[in-house]
């Protein structure tokens, strides 16, 4: 990690900041979603039809373009507007409160990474639901600005590091099939891949959107 990165406890000054680099890391993961929606093959079969119904009935190329542009738009319109509700479920559920969800149990906690004095990174954790007796790792996220420079590991030690202090025999995390990056970093401080299990959401199941449970 730079020289010149602190990892310290979140302080209420830092709310703001701290929603603004979560919701913007979320959001960076549309375009990867949209992909994955495109690859489905329910999707893909939905796409030929409309354009080939399209087709047969107007004896025109144009038309059926125009409704599989119009599909295609709808679409990706849809994969934001759900992570959109994800990232607004998120700060209602914990990041409008972090003082009360991480930080006033002596099991969990909330770090913020500083550079210059600027908050760059996050990362939290708490005991787990799904997973009663471990820890989990949450809200790991690294402002674009300041990726690769090791901050994202540090943060993983950071937790880890807590976890073992606290008699935790595990850590588990969540993460998506989109997100390529998260699970490379992952897989390189040490975590093992344990499940994949689709989210029970009727849209998740259709788009076959997979979250991936790691465990150290």
């Amino acid at each position: 990690m730079a020289a010149d990165i602190t990892i310290r406890r979140y302080q209420e000054d830092d709310k703001e900041t701290v929603k603004e680099i979560f919701t913007m890391g979320m959001s960076e993961h549309i375009p990867s979603s949209f992909m994955h929606l495109l690859k489905q093959p329910l999707t893909q079969m939905i796409l030929m039809v409309t354009f080939c119904a399209l087709l047969a009935s107007s004896k025109s190329v144009l038309l059926p373009v125009v409704g599989v542009t119009l599909l295609l738009a709808g679409a990706k319109q849809l994969v934001g507007y759900l992570f959109n509700s994800y990232i607004d479920t998120c700060l209602r559920k914990d990041l409008d409160h972090i003082q009360e969800t991480y930080l006033e149990n002596k099991d969990s906690c909330f770090w913020v990474a500083e550079s210059d004095g600027r908050v760059v990174a996050t990362v939290a954790c708490l005991p787990a639901e799904r997973e009663p007796g471990c820890m989990e790792l949450k809200r790991l996220s690294v402002r674009h600005t300041h990726r690769g420079m090791g901050i994202a590991k540090a943060l993983s030690r950071t937790v880890a590091d807590f976890s073992r202090e606290r008699g935790f025999p595990a850590v588990v995390l969540y993460t998506s099939v989109v997100q390529t990056d998260a699970q490379r970093l992952y897989e390189n401080v040490g975590y093992t891949r344990v499940r994949e299990f689709v989210i029970p959401e009727p849209i998740a199941k259709i788009t076959n959107f997979t979250v991936i449970e790691y465990r150290l």
